[in-house]
């Protein structure tokens, strides 16, 4: 019966001895998954850094972009005369530029308001030029429309030849500066 119960005692041990083992070594593998999960997660929060980093970048750019644009929006643009052919009312190419930047200002400015003055030499009659300075005028309107720009902030109004700024022109340079739009804001 001795030989039994040492039997039994010594099948005991061992299970316990197997199960400690196993035990120590699932503990050994526990460890070795931890330390790849916590590898995982330091590349995981490297990867997010950066692209939180990269997103903000990206987003200071493009507010410094916002900035610039509304900083040459807000800027009144210094020419503010369209000049037209003679018997013309077609905006010449060299001037939509221009135009494009007075819709830009008018834009960003919705509380601005601007006169389209036409005006024209003194070649042909009165009733005439005044037509032709309402078209000059007009033509400008239309064009700053296109781009943008709300009917309520433009008003046209002609002159025709009664407001030169060359009087008594003689050479076609004096009569060309006399055929314009000015842009007068209010």
């Amino acid at each position: 019966m001795d030989l039994m119960k040492h039997s039994k005692v010594f099948a005991l041990a061992a299970v316990l001895a197997l199960v400690a083992g196993c035990g120590g070594g699932a503990a050994t593998q526990t460890d070795a998954e931890d330390e790849v999960v916590a590898e995982e997660v330091l590349v995981d929060d490297a990867a997010a850094e950066l692209a939180a980093a990269e997103a903000q970048a990206l987003e200071d750019a493009a507010a410094a972009e916002a900035q610039a644009l509304q900083d040459r929006a807000a800027a009144l643009p210094d020419i503010r005369t369209i000049y037209f052919d003679f018997d013309q009312s077609t905006i010449r190419s060299e001037f939509r530029d221009v135009l494009n930047a007075h819709a830009v200002y008018l834009q960003a400015n919705p509380n601005a308001r601007v006169v389209l003055q036409g005006h024209t030499d003194e070649r042909g009659t009165r009733e005439y030029n005044m037509a032709l300075g309402e078209r000059r005028g007009a033509a400008v309107q239309r064009y700053l429309a296109s781009q943008g720009v709300r009917a309520a902030q433009m008003e046209v109004v002609s002159y025709g030849e009664e407001r030169p700024v060359v009087r008594a022109a003689r050479t076609s340079e004096d009569h060309a500066r006399n055929r314009r739009v000015e842009m007068m804001y209010r």
